[in-house]
């Protein structure tokens, strides 16, 4: 395993931000190759801590001469949001600068070609400069996972339409509860852009039935344990595995997912009535059913009246929920995996 440290220039004489590369050659120049990044949002750490416990393994199956197709690891792919601090509190979602979250407005290239990227010699801020350097390193490779975390929720991916159900097998050996699908725009995600040029070729040259790419959500922010880490873990390895990237006979390998799927326009982001604490009655994972009682904003403690029920507009899957128990009026309260399209379905990105 060769370790290499990435250099980004600051937007100001004598700043620089760096991270840490770390990649392996496979054996196979016919085998798949695999790029997993973590905390783009620079304050997500259960990817981190997931690769942390993967690292083990491909050390491991790359001395023992079983790395077929080569790995491209970022253990922590943002040091510019995780050195972001107000007040002593971690900003890892936006840049400060450019109040652009750092999972938007990745370049959109017309083919998989990274001459086609901004060098460092551009004028530009160095968030951008980030983006271009993250879509540069993971270009080319047919697996591309970037692992993030929700606010509070289960393990689920986002897929795009395009690669479903061929990812089936990768849900699977992941072990997550849920997929998302969706398609069109999404801002320019690191995922829409690692895809975009693949969907500009013939689809026989874009291979899309063996491509992998996909956003990962780890649970929830505060889900940084050494059993959950070492679980997911394990089923990254179970994915490199079951796509021919790693080779090991004693693992078993998943085909069919049998979690939920659902198309992103089923989504309902259920948001608050008014301002007030929230008293949630449900929990991530659980299933619902039209008009029940998801949560309780206590909007004039002891008061009459100053409690205001908030229910589920329909029949569905809680997928995650809001860490903060604060609200304002109008802030999404939970994402409820609906049955049937939402009403109110939002295009492109759920969340800025």
């Amino acid at each position: 395993m060769e370790k290499s440290v990435e250099t980004i220039r600051g937007d100001s004489e004598g700043i620089a931000y760096e991270f840490a590369l770390y990649r392996i050659s496979g054996t196979s120049s016919e085998a798949p190759s695999a790029y997993i990044q973590a905390a783009l949002h620079g304050d997500e750490l259960p990817g981190v801590v997931a690769i942390d416990a993967l690292m083990p393994k491909l050390r491991k199956a790359e001395n023992e001469g079983r790395v077929r197709g080569n790995v491209t690891i970022v253990p922590r792919a943002n040091p510019i949001g995780a050195n972001q601090l107000l007040f002593g509190a971690s900003q890892g979602r936006f840049d400060l600068g450019t109040r652009v979250n750092y999972n938007r407005d990745f370049p959109l290239l017309d083919r998989p070609d990274t001459a086609l990227l901004p060098g460092d010699e551009v004028p530009m801020s160095s968030d951008r400069r980030l983006k271009a350097r993250l879509l540069k390193l993971s270009l080319g490779h047919d697996i591309v996972l970037d692992l993030h975390c929700d606010d509070e929720g289960v393990a689920y991916l986002y897929v795009p339409d395009e690669l479903w159900p061929a990812m089936a097998d990768c849900a699977a050996n992941m072990g997550v509860d849920a997929v998302i699908l969706w398609s069109g725009q999404s801002g320019s995600s690191f995922d829409e852009a690692s895809l975009h040029p693949y969907l500009k070729m013939p689809r026989k040259e874009a291979r899309l039935e063996s491509r992998v790419v996909t956003t990962v959500e780890y649970r929830g922010v505060s889900d940084v344990y050494a059993t959950v880490a070492e679980a997911d873990a394990q089923g990254l390895y179970r994915l490199l595995v079951a796509r021919g990237v790693i080779e090991d006979t004693w693992i078993e390998t998943q085909k069919t997912f049998a979690g939920v799927v659902a198309p992103i326009d089923h989504i309902e982001m259920v948001p608050a009535p008014c301002a007030g604490a929230i008293l949630y009655h449900v929990n991530p994972g659980d299933t619902v059913k039209a008009g029940a009682h998801i949560a309780t904003i206590v909007r004039a403690a002891g008061e009459d009246g100053g409690r205001v029920e908030v229910l589920a507009p329909q029949d569905g899957f809680i997928l995650t929920r809001r860490s903060h128990r604060a609200t304002r009026a109008g802030d999404d309260l939970v994402k409820l995996v609906g049955v049937a399209p939402s009403s109110d379905a939002r295009t492109g990105a759920l969340e800025a």
